[in-house]
């Protein structure tokens, strides 16, 4: 199966000029496993232009395709109703995040997306007790695969700010995953109560014991 954002060049030049920005550019194309067109190093995005696959621009689509995996496995586990909602609603929006680095001038997050996080994370983290330690990675198993999720979405939002420094990336993008950052994070302390266990603290100077 072979997923490929396309959209016809004289739209995206003519809504560039216009400043208009696209209902929804995905057209997703079922085709055979292989096609061969990227053995020689270069992928094709969403304007139909080509690029090296190790790209900057590759790279963030990369990390973004990663961080969505990894909040698949997540979901696979037993979570509460709300949680495994919210972060089912943040996998669409980072495949329209996708979509979004896959065609370069297109827009399709809104900092709208971002409030949306923001009001989850006061609403996860006006339960939580004060945190007063740095915590460890760890605790409950749901807990566990969040913290990777967590540190899967920092390294595509360095990936974005990479590719920011060399190309025009829409703002929204940056602060979505910024934000997604730090629910994460909140909801790996909210999983590891809801499984029973406590934050996991660093213990500064602690030696091993045998």
């Amino acid at each position: 199966m072979v997923l490929r954002f396309t959209l016809p060049v004289s739209r995206l030049t003519n809504n560039r000029s216009q400043g208009q920005s696209y209902n929804h550019p995905i057209d997703q194309r079922l085709s055979k496993i292989y096609t061969r067109t990227g053995d020689t190093g270069t992928t094709g995005l969403g304007d139909g232009s080509r690029v090296d696959k190790d790209s900057a621009r590759i790279e963030a689509i990369g990390a973004v395709d990663e961080l969505n995996s990894q909040l698949g496995v997540l979901l696979a586990e037993t979570l509460p109703e709300s949680i495994a909602s919210a972060l089912t609603g943040v996998q669409h929006d980072l495949f329209d995040l996708g979509g979004e680095l896959s065609i370069p001038g297109y827009s399709s997050l809104t900092p709208e997306h971002a409030q949306r996080l923001e009001q989850l994370l006061d609403d996860y983290n006006a339960d939580l007790p004060p945190l007063k330690d740095f915590i460890l990675p760890g605790g409950s198993r749901a807990a566990a695969l969040c913290h990777v999720a967590r540190a899967v979405c920092r390294r595509a939002e360095r990936r974005v700010v990479t590719l920011a420094a060399h190309e025009a990336v829409n703002m929204p993008v940056r602060t979505y995953l910024n934000r997604l950052s730090d629910l994460l994070f909140v909801l790996c302390r909210v999983l590891n109560r809801a499984n029973g266990r406590d934050d996991v603290l660093w213990q500064p100077g602690r030696k091993q014991t045998s």
